[in-house]
């Protein structure tokens, strides 16, 4: 199970629960979702990254509408998620109803220092 500070979401039942053996075995696992729930509406900003480019200053100021700007990422390449400007995903862009969206397909986990 997580330390004090972190819940590992994925050790976690359907129900919220930890799993039954990591129950038996760990006091701290007796912890669920609910625990969190003092932070729930804390705002987070969330940006979804599709790519980057480096240029110079004078390649910024020449760009005009139209203008293309190749970015580091290929076509069908995973895109980058960010929490608060830390990476925690990454995934696929999709499009639901007229809006552009993302599926995450791989979570990051941060190595804790």
């Amino acid at each position: 199970m997580a330390t004090n500070d972190e819940v590992d979401w994925n050790e976690l039942s359907p129900d919220g629960q930890p799993a039954m053996d990591e129950a038996e075995d760990d006091p701290e696992a007796t912890r669920t979702a609910a625990d969190l729930e003092a932070v729930f509406d804390v705002p987070v900003n969330v940006s979804a990254v599709l790519g980057k480019a480096h240029m110079e200053v004078s390649q910024l100021l020449k760009l005009a509408r139209g203008t293309v700007v190749e970015l580091d990422r290929k076509v069908g390449e995973a895109i980058d998620i960010y929490v608060n400007n830390r990476l925690v995903a990454r995934g696929e862009v999709v499009v639901v109803e007229d809006r552009l969206g993302v599926t995450m397909t791989e979570i990051i986990k941060a190595d804790r220092v």
